[in-house]
């Protein structure tokens, strides 16, 4: 009997499968907010997430947590988030489809306004 052994999932798999975490508060995906500031495997093959949040003080930690985990199962065997908080996360680390997807549920971004055009 041989043993099959399963392919590590890409980077590009990974932040696919938690764009699906959606940020209770600001509904955009963790990975479109900055929220995900890396990703790494350890020597035992887990999944090693460096994760933060909006502020320090979010209560929605263990949401986010648990939105993970029902996501990352499909994809992972073993995974642990690692919460960081330095440096403090900031508007400028939302990508580009974050900043729509802000705009489009009616929040403003600082830095950024949909009607200003660099013009040559």
């Amino acid at each position: 009997m041989t043993e099959t052994v399963q392919a590590r999932p890409s980077q590009e798999e990974i932040e696919e499968v938690l764009k699906e975490v959606i940020d209770p508060e600001l509904g955009v995906n963790i990975v479109d907010l900055g929220l995900l500031y890396g990703m790494r495997w350890d020597d035992n093959g887990v999944l090693i997430l460096d994760l933060t949040l909006t502020t320090a003080a979010c209560p929605l930690q263990d949401v986010i947590e648990e939105q993970v985990e029902a996501n990352l199962d499909s994809v992972v065997t073993e995974w642990r988030v690692n919460w960081v908080w330095m440096p403090p996360w900031g508007p400028e680390r939302i990508t580009e489809d974050g900043r729509d997807m802000m705009r489009a549920l009616g929040w403003n971004i600082p830095g950024t306004h949909p009607l200003i055009y660099n013009s040559t």
